[in-house]
């Protein structure tokens, strides 16, 4: 049965609380709630939503809130706080609630409310109006402002029914008004809605959160494939490079020393020639002159040693490459790091002469004793290429910043042995920096600070990859001052 609370006038400046009292004959005043029906049978019990207090409108005892962080709550059934300044108010909701099988708590002030609001915070609160100190509107406005209570929904309960009370009280944060008096079915209607309304909108986030998360691992797993596709590219392409340049570079190698030999036994014939013949004929003694002899014979000898120290650069270019890409070797071998880190500066020793100004970066190593690293060769060699490619590239557009002439570019290389038997590996630039404000994304995939035609921001995610995921080290970074540093730690083998 529907039963309608009416309301209690107090007198002077006393607030209505929204629930009806008389005062019974007798020495021993006390307040009651009447009948919905005036004159008819008693009051009905609790579950029919009349409630009839004790004797004493007060509570038998003290409100107790607990303000414990760590307190236990039941995982089934909704934590809701009520907020009311009367005990007797206090008591009558709390004890049908909980009959519904809510978790009920309890505040009989403002003050009260925002602290055990903040040491468990509730599923729900209902919240009165009129309060002393803090009123409810105050109190709603204060939960806002606090991340960890900014979300609990909030129903004022007020005996005011003015359209500018409504109006504040879901301007100070509110999700449903209720005015005095009420019926309990309304109440209990309005509380089930919201926490429904609640529960979906966690749900939601936590939607949101897992689509988030799988995007970030939908990029990543597409940098993954786009590295992949670039590797398998490149050893493809440098297998084919090496290949083609390996025959006639070798003719060529095979060749130069007996040119050289020839070359140099012609010339001991013209010098023996003029020897016995120091009085040339005419037509020889013209074009000995024309020709400048003694020019070309020193001049031929530089030519073919140039040649040699040409091809043998080429030649150190193609075991570089071959050595960068490990080709026809075990993905997973034992090498030398300082062969790697060698054969990346090969590769990019085009890139240290800087085009701008013709300066020529410094290049500072300071290795340790070789101690062999069982890794993924190809990809180890391709995280520390993108770490120094990446370096140079921030020397350059320092250089192209630099108004202080006396800059000098600096890459340095420094690899040592950390306690615990970890390789470290720290490459240093004093380029431009990262700015702070980009810091924290240098490791997402498709972030680039570089301009169009830069990179596309998957070298710092792929090399991210390779020493964290692959060799289940770490890749960390510091930059500050124009100084930055890239370092990686790997774990060397226990023997």
């Amino acid at each position: 049965m529907k039963a309608l609370l009416k309301r209690r006038k107090r007198s002077g400046n006393s607030l209505d609380n929204g629930y009806s009292s008389i005062t019974p004959t007798g020495d021993r005043p006390g307040p009651v709630l009447d009948s919905i029906v005036s004159g008819c049978a008693p009051p009905p019990r609790l579950n029919t939503a009349v409630y009839r207090p004790s004797q004493s409108c007060y509570l038998d005892s003290p409100i107790t809130i607990n303000m414990s962080s760590q307190a236990v709550r039941r995982n089934d059934t909704a934590d809701i706080l009520i907020v009311d300044d009367l005990p007797d108010n206090i008591r009558f909701l709390s004890n049908f609630l909980g009959e519904q099988g809510y978790q009920v708590r309890k505040a009989l002030n403002g003050e009260m409310a925002l602290r055990a609001s903040q040491a468990l915070p509730p599923d729900l609160i209902l919240l009165d109006v009129n309060m002393p100190d803090l009123s409810g509107y105050e109190v709603c406005q204060e939960l806002k402002k606090n991340s960890a209570t900014a979300e609990i929904p909030v129903i004022f309960l007020s005996a005011g029914n003015e359209a500018i009370d409504k109006v504040k009280a879901f301007q100070s944060g509110g999700i449903d008004y209720i005015t005095k008096p009420f019926q309990l079915e309304e109440v209990l209607v309005r509380i089930k809605t919201q926490l429904t309304i609640r529960q979906l909108q966690k749900n939601l986030e936590q939607q949101n959160q897992q689509l988030k998360q799988t995007l970030e691992e939908l990029k990543i797993a597409q940098a993954n494939l786009v590295q992949r596709e670039k590797m398998s590219t490149l050893r493809d392409v440098v297998a084919g490079v090496a290949h083609e340049i390996n025959n006639p570079l070798s003719f060529i190698l095979c060749n130069i020393q007996p040119a050289s030999d020839y070359v140099y036994q012609l010339l001991q014939i013209v010098e023996v020639y003029q020897q016995e013949y120091p009085e040339a004929p005419p037509a020889i003694a013209k074009l000995i002159e024309d020709l400048d002899l003694e020019f070309l014979s020193s001049d031929v000898q530089n030519i073919l040693r140039s040649m040699k120290n040409g091809a043998n650069r080429i030649h150190s270019v193609v075991l570089a490459l071959r050595l960068f890409t490990r080709l026809d070797e075990s993905d997973i071998k034992q090498v030398n790091i300082y062969e790697s880190i060698e054969s990346c500066l090969s590769i990019l020793q085009h890139r240290l002469f800087s085009r701008i100004d013709n300066i020529m970066i410094q290049i500072e190593k300071n290795y340790g004793d070789v101690i062999p690293l069982t890794c993924h060769a190809a990809q180890l060699n391709l995280a520390i290429f993108n770490l120094i490619n990446n370096a140079i590239d921030a020397l350059e557009e320092k250089l192209k910043r630099a108004y202080d002439e006396s800059f000098q570019p600096r890459l340095g290389i420094k690899v040592e042995t950390e306690p615990d038997n970890i390789l470290m590996i720290c490459i240093e630039d004093n380029g431009i920096g990262i700015p702070r404000e980009f810091q924290s994304r240098m490791f997402e995939p498709f972030f680039t600070t570089k301009t169009t035609g830069h990179g596309v921001g998957l070298n710092l995610v792929t090399s991210q990859r390779i020493i964290e995921e692959l060799h289940r080290g770490q890749l960390s970074f510091q930059s500050q001052n124009g100084m930055t540093q890239f370092t990686i730690r790997l774990s060397l083998p226990t023997h």
